[in-house]
């Protein structure tokens, strides 16, 4: 595994949150409401995500939107790269996505195929009337014609370069940071 080094602090934890914040409220406006929303975090840092998107929902709507967490894994077009025995995070999508609008929730969107994997995925379980998608980074560099709904930050980067959307549940830190190849 290659060594990055940290290059610049993007975002802080009041930063995150305004940007959930933001969200929130774009997906309530777009959807007209949030009457047949449900939420997908996408394992991992996706489901932390989600479940905030969530709770900031409930406090401007009053209204629980119900929260599913999926694992691509075994969706992914590269799973042949990477192990031969892939670890397995778990989906729980514990409601019927027939007619509802999905908002997939991931930490960073780059190529596109993290999103494409789980649009495979949620379709292999129903018919959702529609898929949105909610990142906290667009970085670009697209493989696939995939576009976000919903961006806490667009940030460009070089492909040398990697975003680390650290969150406490996984990092003990709440903050968005630019890494890049260590030298030697």
């Amino acid at each position: 595994m290659q060594a990055f080094r940290e290059k610049a602090h993007i975002m802080d934890g009041a930063a995150i949150d305004r940007a959930l914040t933001r969200i929130a409220h774009e997906i309530i406006e777009k959807n007209k409401g949030v009457e047949d929303v449900a939420l997908i975090g996408i394992q991992r840092r996706g489901v932390p995500l989600a479940r905030a998107l969530a709770g900031v929902i409930e406090r401007f709507e009053g209204v629980q939107v119900p929260v599913g967490v999926l694992d691509i894994t075994l969706y992914r077009d590269d799973l042949s790269l990477l192990s031969e025995h892939p670890v397995l995070n778990g989906t729980d999508v514990p409601f019927v996505i027939q007619n509802k609008t999905l908002v997939m929730v991931d930490d960073v969107l780059y190529t596109g195929r993290t999103a494409r994997a789980a649009m495979d995925a949620l379709c292999d379980m129903g018919r959702p009337r529609r898929i949105q998608l909610a990142v906290m980074i667009d970085r670009g560099h697209r493989e696939l014609p995939i576009r976000a709904d919903y961006v806490g930050k667009s940030l460009p980067t070089a492909q040398t370069e990697m975003v680390a959307v650290r969150l406490p549940e996984f990092d003990g830190a709440k903050e968005v940071v630019l890494l890049e190849r260590a030298q030697g």
